[in-house]
């Protein structure tokens, strides 16, 4: 071993709650002729196993004792993991109080997160914060020129490989990168813990903020080639979405198709299964159509017919287990992305011809009402809020005009504000018998937002044959409140008879009275769904 960097292994120390691959690792080990330290059950588990094995109480000379709390921290564990082995004084210490040197450490952190998710009592997930392991990875790791730290079984390989291509050492770069690793898990476990903290004590919105997330794949690249991206998932995310989606066919999911997915399959959950069948296409994370109906097929169909050209190349999402019939019809469309909580054998055979089409299936729907907060990076900081989980009910609208909304209205209204919810402000959504027949989006001015809506309604009415549009008789709903008459003119010349609309404007009188005017009923929610 001429290069200097080469560390070789001849005392580890293995202490993990994770026993996944630890005896292959023992043996291992053993056979290189390196001396194991243990505890408790990790110790056990080699034994049984045949693996010869030293209990660190014996190494030290000093009990474990309140119920494990006190077991690795002494300095015969950290002298060995800390002493500088080209330092003559830390030597001459060493060799004084009689410390070995612990050239490998293999520790994973007491499972506090699986504790806390699975709803522990607060004692609990007290004696689930691990001491000792932090102390010790830490060590190990700051003093990675000399050695070798291991958190994950997974990296149990890659130590394998350098003993064995270098005579029972390890190289410097496994070591940094193993090191940087080690920071990293312990980075989240604080965090994790440090979050359960403040939310123990009603702070949503703590003086520090720990964001913890672990990369699930990387990315190609970001919205534009030029960009890198991955893909991170929160350690503490369980609700269901692209987070927890299994993909079972198609390639690799870009940046934008995630971003895009989620806002499909945020927008569908809005729709309880239980009552209808919810379809919703999305282009740019904004939606192109959106419906509901007896079934999927009908649903798709009618969400197709909002707009036909934008759909193309898109993302579907679907509130129900997918069938063959629906799944035969969207096989007509050159779609990027599907996904639903579940889909039968049959669809899944139909989409397996289409090679490129990626299909993710979640196992149930986002809680559209949960509690959560959403996070937005901006110039040397984030800004951080609740997820916009308000949803109206026909109980909280206020009718504000002459003329009463009839019961198809009304449930159009609901059905148009909950998807307007989901369109990039300012929002204008023209809906109809459960299904979007216009959409404007992202616009400076409402007024343009309702043009626009009614311009692609149009053309869609067009590529659909019909002789007028499909906003004649429909209802519009606004994110936000009117400002002017303006937009709802716009609206009412477009053919909607009835509006609903936050209120809240200096100007709500005169909308009020153009919403008279025109012989419209209008309702009022109090809540706004901006979306930027």
């Amino acid at each position: 071993m001429s290069d200097l960097t080469l560390r070789p292994i001849k005392r580890a120390l293995l202490s993990v709650s994770d026993k996944a691959g630890l005896v292959e690792f023992g043996q291992f080990l053993h056979d290189k002729g390196v001396e194991i330290l243990s505890t408790g059950g990790s110790a056990r588990t080699l034994a049984e196993a045949g693996v010869p094995v030293i209990e660190v109480a014996n190494y030290t000379g000093f009990p474990e004792m309140m119920d494990g709390r006190v077991k690795t921290l002494h300095p015969k564990i950290h002298g060995g993991l800390l002493g500088l082995r080209d330092k003559d004084d830390h030597q001459a210490a060493m060799q004084s109080y009689n410390i070995g040197q612990i050239d490998l450490l293999v520790v994973n952190l007491y499972p506090f997160e699986e504790t806390v998710a699975k709803g522990a009592a607060f004692a609990d997930c007290i004696e689930n914060i691990d001491i000792g392991g932090p102390a010790m990875i830490r060590s190990a790791a700051k003093n990675h020129a000399f050695v070798t730290v291991v958190v994950e079984p997974e990296d149990y390989t890659a130590v394998q490989s350098a003993m064995t291509e270098n005579e029972g050492a390890t190289t410097l770069e496994l070591r940094r990168r193993l090191a940087a690793t080690a920071y990293a898990r312990t980075g989240c476990y604080d965090a994790a813990i440090s979050g359960w903290f403040a939310q123990q004590l009603g702070q949503t919105y703590p003086d520090r903020l720990n964001v913890t997330a672990v990369k699930q794949q990387g990315l190609r690249y970001g919205e534009n080639p030029h960009q890198e991206a991955a893909f991170y998932v929160a350690s503490e995310m369980k609700r269901p979405g692209i987070a927890t989606a299994r993909q079972v066919q198609g390639k690799e999911l870009s940046y934008n198709n995630l971003n895009d997915t989620d806002a499909a399959f945020e927008l569908v959950s809005e729709f309880d299964p239980a009552e209808c069948a919810a379809v919703a296409i999305i282009k740019h994370a904004n939606p192109c159509g959106v419906a509901s109906g007896a079934s999927l097929l009908e649903a798709y169909k009618k969400a197709l017919t909002c707009d036909p050209v934008s759909a193309f190349g898109g993302i579907i999402a679907l509130n129900r287990k997918m069938d063959k019939a629906v799944a035969e019809e969207i096989a007509k469309l050159f779609t990027e992305v599907v996904i639903a909580p579940e889909a039968d054998e049959e669809a899944l055979a139909l989409f397996a011809a289409k090679k490129n089409l990626r299909v993710l299936l979640t196992g149930g729907l986002a809680d559209p009402v949960a509690a959560g907060q959403t996070i937005k990076s901006v110039a040397g900081g984030y800004l951080l809020q609740g997820r916009d989980n308000g949803k109206i009910t026909a109980q909280e609208l206020k009718v504000v005009t002459k003329r009463q909304p009839t019961e198809q209205e009304l449930n159009d209204l609901l059905f148009a504000f909950n998807v307007c919810k989901h369109v990039k402000s300012n929002a204008i959504v023209y809906a109809k018998d459960g299904a979007t027949v216009g959409i404007g989006a992202g616009q400076m001015s409402r007024v343009d937002s309702a043009r626009i809506a009614a311009r692609k309604s149009q053309d869609a009415s067009e590529a659909a044959g019909l002789s007028e549009p499909l906003t004649k008789g429909s209802v519009v709903a606004s994110d936000a409140f009117f400002p002017f008459a303006d937009g709802l003119l716009s609206a009412a010349e477009a053919g909607v008879t009835a509006v609903i609309q936050p209120g809240g404007s200096i100007r709500d009188d005169e909308v009020i009275a153009a919403a008279d005017e025109k012989g419209l009923a209008m309702v009022m929610t109090g809540m706004r769904h901006f979306r930027h």
